[in-house]
Parts: C-alpha cells; sequence; structure tokens
C-alpha cells in the first residue's frame, strides 16, 4: 500500500459555489462525516447533528439544488449528474481542507447518492474511510416507481405515509406549493434511478434501517454486502423509514463511532510508515 494510499488527500473544502455546507467547524477534528439528505431534505435537517458531533468528528453536509440557498437552481433528476457534480465539488477542495479521513452518511434517497458518489471517489482514487446507508434497499434492488407522475396530492400522500415531515408543513399551501416541483423532481431522480456503470467499492459498508420501515426489509439490507467488497454490518432500530428522528441519539453515535474508527485507523497507518 503507498502513502497515498494510507494518507489520502482531503475531501472536503468550504467554497464558494460548492455542495458542501459545514455547520459547525471543528478546528481539531481527525475524522469527518458527510452527509447526504433525503428527497425533499435539506442540509439543515442535519445542523443538529453537526452542533451535537463531539470536538474530533466534524458534520459536514451536502445541499442538494432546489433548497434553502441553492432554492434557486432546479434540483437534479438525473442521478449521474448529481452524483457526479457533488464528487467533482468535493475533489474540488482536497488541496485546501484538512487532511481528514471521511465517512459517508445517506438517508433513504441520499442512501443512493452517497454510494455513487462513493464510487466516483474511488474510481478517482480517493477512496472514502466508510459508508453508512440508511432507509435504502441495496442498489442492485433499486424499484421503480410512478408517484412522481401523480398528482399533487398523490405526492403529499406519499410524504405523509413515509412520514419525517410534520403535518402543518405539509398542511400549508403556499409553502408546499413552493417546495412541491423540488420533491417531485426529487422523487423522479430516485425513482428511475438505476445502478450506474462503475467500480466497486472496497470500504466498509454499514447498513441501518427501521424494523417497520415500508421501503426496506431485512433481505434487501443484507443485499448491501453485494455493493462493497469490504465487511457490510447491519443495524436494525425500532421504528418507521424516518426511525432516525426518534433515534437520533443512537444513529449519531453510530455515525460518529465510524467516523472515530477511520481516525484510528488512518492514525496507525501513519505511524507504522518507515
Amino acid at each position: 500500500m503507498s502513502e497515498a494510499e494510507m494518507s489520502p488527500e482531503p475531501l472536503i473544502r468550504p467554497q464558494t459555489g460548492s455542495a458542501i455546507r459545514r455547520p459547525a467547524p471543528r478546528a481539531y477534528a481527525r475524522a469527518r462525516v458527510l452527509c447526504f439528505p433525503h428527497a425533499g431534505g435539506t442540509a439543515g435537517y442535519y445542523r443538529r447533528w453537526a452542533v451535537e458531533a463531539p470536538w474530533n468528528v466534524e458534520f459536514a453536509v451536502v445541499q442538494y439544488p432546489g433548497r434553502e440557498d441553492r432554492y434557486h437552481e432546479p434540483a437534479h433528476t438525473d442521478m449521474a449528474e448529481l452524483s457526479g457534480r457533488i464528487t467533482d465539488d468535493i475533489l474540488a477542495g482536497r488541496q485546501d481542507a484538512a487532511p481528514l479521513p471521511t465517512v459517508l452518511f445517506g438517508h433513504s434517497m441520499g442512501a443512493a447518492v452517497a454510494w455513487e458518489v462513493a464510487r466516483g471517489l474511488t474510481a478517482a482514487g480517493r477512496e472514502p474511510a466508510a459508508l453508512v446507508v440508511s432507509g435504502r434497499p441495496a442498489p442492485a434492488l433499486s424499484r421503480p416507481g410512478t408517484v412522481h407522475l401523480g398528482s399533487d396530492d398523490e405526492l403529499v400522500a406519499d410524504m405523509r405515509r413515509l412520514g419525517g415531515t410534520s403535518s402543518g408543513i405539509l398542511d400549508d399551501e403556499s409553502l408546499m406549493a413552493a417546495v412541491l416541483p423540488t420533491v417531485r423532481r426529487d422523487y423522479q431522480l430516485i425513482e428511475t434511478y438505476r445502478p450506474l456503470p462503475g467500480v466497486p467499492l472496497r470500504c466498509p459498508v454499514t447498513v441501518l434501517y427501521g424494523d417497520q420501515d415500508p421501503e426496506i426489509d431485512e433481505p434487501e439490507a443484507e443485499a448491501w454486502d453485494e455493493a462493497t467488497e469490504g465487511p457490510c454490518r447491519l443495524h436494525v432500530l425500532p421504528g418507521d423509514h424516518f426511525y432516525l428522528e426518534e433515534h437520533r441519539k443512537e444513529v449519531l453515535g453510530l455515525v460518529v463511532a465510524e467516523g472515530r474508527r477511520a481516525a484510528a485507523a488512518t492514525a496507525e497507518a501513519r505511524t507504522s510508515m518507515p
């Protein structure tokens, strides 16, 4: 193994026009977690995670187009375009951030985006330290969907089915009129997604899901083992598709543990270098 493989260049920098947000920078971080939101989700969803993270693990978040400070940009409907641009943003920052091992975390649609980005980084020689996926079947078992072709009422009904959005927000007609075009494009992206051609992962993958989640069952979670040549671990928690809201602290602890494991492996590799 080369020195570059043991001490990869950093993956992230804050920059104008970048998709990466750092809600709570950690000056002395030993590892970084990059979070990928669900369909309709925003970087703000993970702000509390970033604040509550320990001093030695920094949480950064991907901000997809079409929401919050990128509201003026149309959301992507093509996975190759979205994951490719995020990968480019990450690689473009490697000269300016601290050289930290990086764990990718994605929930639901974000799990698929994170996996494609992880493969893009691997192909570029910048494989992440680990991948943590939540609430999403393995890529080979991705199912097509047609909700994005339905009416606004049908789209809102599916959002209610999955939870994660308060009924007060869903009942606010003016707010929903503003966000539904982006949500619809997110649904189109993930409902038409099929795994892209690319290199296999070698990093460890951890799979999280709720035991009452209608979007994933045990065999679909176990199938993530085929998505990497590295080890694959499963954690099942009580709850539905948005189990991670009720069990936020436990999920945060699992993700932080992956970051600390990556930091320890990087430190050990550096100390063992001649």
